[in-house]
């Protein structure tokens, strides 16, 4: 990229096109999320979020995280019941309700999972 043309205010056609193929790939590669109990769904498209909710909770189902705060925002209300449709039918999903205030209120939702099958009838006990 030609030094000095973002500076300057004057980035032309080729200069921007230089941008968009410089970072093209990086738009392709799947992003890496934290498995801390907490996703946050701002950042992704509609189109998205059936996948990135139902593989968050399975990853923290197996991290042995049992308590998830999916971040939907308030909004109208079109991804919160999309969200809620998708915990009605996952079949690790003990419970959920939107969060209190202090962690969102209606503009998240506190999700309960079940242990994992494989791991909900170990116990510490081995004969």
């Amino acid at each position: 990229m030609r030094a000095g043309a973002l500076e300057s205010g004057n980035v032309n056609a080729q200069t921007q096109q230089q941008v968009t193929e410089e970072h093209a790939d990086d738009f392709s590669k799947p992003v890496e999320l934290p498995i801390d109990g907490v996703l946050d769904l701002h950042t992704f498209q509609p189109r998205e979020v059936k996948e990135i909710v139902l593989s968050y909770l399975d990853a923290c189902q197996k991290a042995g995280i049992l308590e998830v705060r999916i971040i939907h925002g308030k909004g109208i209300g079109n991804l919160q019941r999309t969200v809620h449709a998708l915990l009605k039918r996952h079949a690790a999903v003990i419970s959920f309700a939107p969060a209190s205030q202090l962690y969102g209120g209606s503009g998240a939702t506190i999700v309960r999972l079940g242990p994992r099958p494989d791991e909900a009838g170990l116990s510490g006990d081995r004969a």
